[in-house]
């Protein structure tokens, strides 16, 4: 069960109304990496959590807040399109250059199919796809998933920072901020100690590694021109998962033959044999 609470957690006023800041907060909102990618990522991996109660209690908990980060968001949105009907933009347009440069920018959609508000969209208009969440059913895996997800939202919030000068809209980044800074190291500490539960770094811990060629296991393969990759961590010394030797291969060995595959059949239409 969901309860709203009309308050904001933080607030969201911007000193002004601006259409291009707010195209650029649908990023934040409706990307492959906004806000509401995260919420119902979070969601979906503590609905079907099958863990400790302690991982489901927390996703669940910061799922919920992600919720609220799409409110102020969506609020910031529409109080930056506030007092500007579309008529007096196209005035502000004829009457100054720099105005319209910025109206320019503006995403049409907030005003043809929204009405002046935020849209479940990116900046560019994008609808908002559900095929960007990660939801395995593996907690580790989804933990990585979720500590790249953080990783990728605060660098946009951190770019549009440095984007804009209203001091209304950076306050709230600041929080947006400060909270992928916590949710970053709140997953990389989730991460750890699963690692540390499991017994292992990999994905998935649980599949018995005979089944595996972990003769080629830890091997690097230098398949690029240049060799400089040989002087990375991966490629000697003892593997992360502490049960074998990376070693760096200068020329991979070839174990297969160049294929040939016969003709489809004729039903299927594709080019015909050469005779």
């Amino acid at each position: 069960m969901f309860r709203h609470q009309k308050e904001l957690q933080f607030e969201a006023k911007p000193d002004k109304p601006n259409p291009l800041i707010a195209k650029y907060l649908q990023e934040l909102i409706g990307g492959q990496y906004g806000e509401m990618s995260v919420a119902m990522q979070y969601l979906f991996q503590g609905w079907s959590c099958r863990g400790e109660e302690k991982y489901k209690d927390m996703l669940m908990d910061i799922a919920t807040e992600e919720l609220g980060h799409v409110e102020m968001l969506a609020t910031m949105v529409a109080r930056l399109l506030d007092d500007a009907p579309v008529e007096d933009q196209e005035a502000a347009m004829k009457k100054d250059p720099t105005v319209g440069a910025i109206i320019s920018g503006m995403n049409p959609q907030q005003a043809i199919v929204a009405g002046l508000g935020p849209r479940p969209a990116d900046s560019m208009g994008n609808p908002w796809s559900g095929g960007y969440i990660i939801a395995s059913g593996n907690l580790l895996a989804d933990f990585r998933a979720n500590l790249n997800a953080e990783s990728q939202g605060r660098l946009q919030v951190a770019r549009i920072y440095e984007m804009i000068d209203d001091r209304g809209v950076k306050d709230l980044l600041s929080v947006l901020l400060a909270r992928d800074s916590y949710h970053q190291n709140l997953w990389a500490a989730a991460v750890k100690d699963l690692e540390e539960k499991e017994g292992s770094i990999l994905v998935p811990s649980t599949f018995d590694r005979k089944n595996e060629r972990l003769d080629i296991a830890y091997d690097f393969y230098n398949l690029s021109e240049g060799d400089q990759s040989k002087d990375g961590p991966w490629a000697s010394g003892k593997a992360l998962d502490g049960e074998g030797e990376y070693q760096w291969l200068d020329k991979p060995k070839v174990e297969g033959k160049a294929p040939e595959l016969k003709p489809v059949t004729p039903k299927m239409y594709g080019t015909p044999p050469v005779k």
